[in-house]
């Protein structure tokens, strides 16, 4: 198997660039233009944004700390499961008879917005059931919801997250046509009980994050937690 077809199955295995560099034993500089390329490849033959949505999930625990427009009817099942902002979005939309164009996104719902994507990927309806095990993997459980929804959390937390500068993920782009157009305010209310809230990830640059968060609020304004706090 070469190099691209191994970053391929690794990639659909939900790893990061730097995780597929180290599993690879290559540097992520080797890593980064071959993800783009598949992304880009799998994008020039997915579905259209208005294909028959197949199905929809996001984790359950999605809502915690979230505001929430009733009127629209969004249940959590399991709104305790304290999955702490970090929500994983799921879109499947008709791409033939047989297959799936599949897209999954990563989205820290309290500050920096749509912190990774995995897709878009063409798979049949087993290689969905297992991928989709795989994304939900570190989360109590997944819940199916409707489309509306997912772009709501989706391109809700981008918006939020670009009012505090912070921009998603250099592949979303490639994506976000799954998730249908978005041309409305997001009926959600963003960050931990309406204030931005950072906690770091496994690969952010904590010291950039904060200094980014600074440039428009006062410490007082938000919260974080930090391997050094």
């Amino acid at each position: 198997m070469d190099l691209k077809e191994q970053v391929r199955e690794l990639r659909l295995q939900g790893k990061s660039p730097k995780e597929i560099a180290r599993a690879l034993k290559v540097s992520p500089s080797v890593v980064a233009p071959l993800v783009r390329a598949i992304a880009t490849e799998t994008a020039e033959t997915a579905a259209p944004a208005e294909a028959e949505v197949v199905g929809c999930w996001t984790n359950v625990g999605w809502s915690e700390g979230l505001g929430l427009d009733p009127a629209r009817g969004w249940v959590d099942e399991a709104p305790g499961s304290g999955v702490g902002g970090m929500v994983c979005v799921l879109v499947a939309r008709r791409h033939t008879w047989d297959r799936l164009s599949v897209c999954g996104y990563l989205a820290d719902v309290y500050c920096m917005g749509v912190k990774s994507v995995i897709g878009p990927d063409v798979l049949d309806d087993r290689d969905l059931v297992r991928f989709r095990e795989y994304f939900f993997g570190e989360y109590p459980g997944w819940q199916e919801v409707p489309i509306e929804l997912a772009r709501h959390l989706v391109f809700g937390s981008i918006d939020h997250a670009r009012t505090l500068g912070f921009e998603p993920h250099d592949l979303f782009s490639l994506g976000s046509d799954l998730l249908g157009k978005w041309e409305e305010e997001s009926a959600i209310t963003f960050g931990r009980d309406g204030k931005p809230f950072y906690v770091e990830g496994p690969e952010d640059d904590a010291a950039k994050v904060l200094r980014t968060l600074r440039r428009t609020l006062s410490d007082d304004q938000f919260g974080y937690v930090t391997a050094g706090r």
